[in-house]
């Protein structure tokens, strides 16, 4: 451990603690796109690419159960498109797994949400 490992840990720590729930959902979303991303455009990445779509689908799985709870407070409307989102996301996740299908569709809508988390927490 290096003189400046410790104050970077810190910092790291206390920037995680400072986060927002919307900037954690920002971040796992822009880490799953990343992946699945990095697996589409890589050769022979294909066990790569189901990892990336699995960790996906679990993230889809929970927003899913999140927007159906009669404690979310978001709008109704957001919350059946969520849905409608997930839907379509597994849906579409079978056919890549089968290789029936690209998974840009994929990277786009969680692109698309990503806009959207950074729109609202911008100033």
């Amino acid at each position: 451990m290096t003189a400046m490992t410790v104050p970077v840990s810190g910092y790291a720590q206390a920037a995680r603690a400072l986060e927002t729930p919307r900037s954690i959902e920002y971040r796992v979303f822009s880490a799953i796109t990343g992946r699945m991303r990095r697996a589409s455009e890589a050769a022979d990445a294909f066990p790569a690419l189901v990892a990336a779509l699995h960790e996906n689908l679990s993230l889809w799985t929970t927003i899913m159960a999140d927007a159906a709870d009669s404690r979310n407070g978001l709008p109704a409307q957001l919350r059946a498109q969520l849905v409608y989102l997930g839907d379509f996301t597994r849906a579409h996740t079978q056919k890549v797994l089968r290789r029936e299908a690209n998974v840009a569709p994929l990277i786009d809508i969680n692109t698309s949400v990503m806009r959207g988390l950074r729109a609202r927490t911008a100033p």
